[in-house]
């Protein structure tokens, strides 16, 4: 009999909750809440990068750091969202910034005709200069040596960065031999694998400082413009243009970028 009575409360009871849950449910809040507590939060501005890219980009212990990282972070709080760094290869950057499974793309990135067919660029918040690595006893003394008729000299890449995009069509794939990693291909050049390394300035700067023998070359092979990559029609593309201009006006860009690369 008591068991009896006790599921007919019990019923009763769930059917007086079920019917204030129909009749109340507009005057009273929804529970967005979930288990992780996060509900209420920004969504973190997700940055893909390859961070092997000094002073752009690059590890000091665990943390990401550099220009591009203090950019991104100055950029996600003029957004009032954290950030978030993806550390990638340098192609996976770019595709995965093109599927959308990243907000931005940070990473030195020089926006070229090609790139742009696939995907959107902000506005340049950056000037970068590709320059020619080789050893200090080298052969190779200008771009012109290089791109002489009948030369040979192999060429050292970062896999789909511009240095790999502009050499591969002037010199072709034969005297082209690409890396994952610019210090892989630097690698290759003190070993003697390859005649000449290109790449960005400034890592260029930091790969000759940490190994002795090698030298860049006075004459630019190339000067292009970075800036942070979105997806095609992108919702973002005109908040990371707004943030950029202010952080442009503000001098906070140029500070950022002072302090890793000093003026000579």
């Amino acid at each position: 009999m008591k068991k009896l009575l006790s599921v007919i409360l019990s019923a009763a009871m769930l059917s007086s909750v079920m019917m204030l849950a129909g009749c109340g449910g507009s005057d009273a809040p929804a529970d967005t809440t979930d288990e992780g507590g996060m509900a209420g939060r920004e969504e973190p501005l997700i940055m893909a990068t390859n961070a092997q890219f000094p002073p752009y980009e690059f590890y000091e212990g665990s943390e990401i750091v550099g220009i591009d990282a203090e950019i991104a972070a100055a950029i996600a709080d003029k957004l009032g969202r954290p950030l978030q760094i993806e550390d990638v290869e340098f192609d996976s950057v770019l595709a995965g910034v093109q599927s959308g499974k990243y907000d931005m793309g940070l990473a030195g990135i020089t926006v070229t005709p090609e790139r742009q067919q696939s995907m959107d660029f902000t506005d340049s918040y950056a000037t970068g200069i590709q320059s020619i690595i080789v050893k200090n006893d080298s052969p190779i003394t200008s771009y012109d040596d290089l791109a002489a008729d009948g030369a040979t000299y192999k060429v050292g890449v970062q896999l789909s960065t511009t240095g790999d995009l502009y050499a591969s069509e002037e010199f072709g794939p034969d005297r082209v031999q690409q890396f994952q990693a610019g210090a892989d291909a630097v690698a290759a050049l003190v070993a003697g694998k390859v005649d000449c390394v290109i790449i960005d300035n400034e890592p260029a700067k930091s790969f000759v400082k940490a190994n002795d023998g090698l030298k860049i070359l006075d004459t630019e092979y190339a000067v292009e413009e970075y800036a942070a990559c979105v997806a095609k029609d992108s919702p973002i593309l005109e908040q990371l243009n707004t943030a950029i201009a202010e952080l442009k006006a503000d001098g906070t860009i140029d500070s950022i970028i002072a302090k890793y690369i000093p003026a000579e």
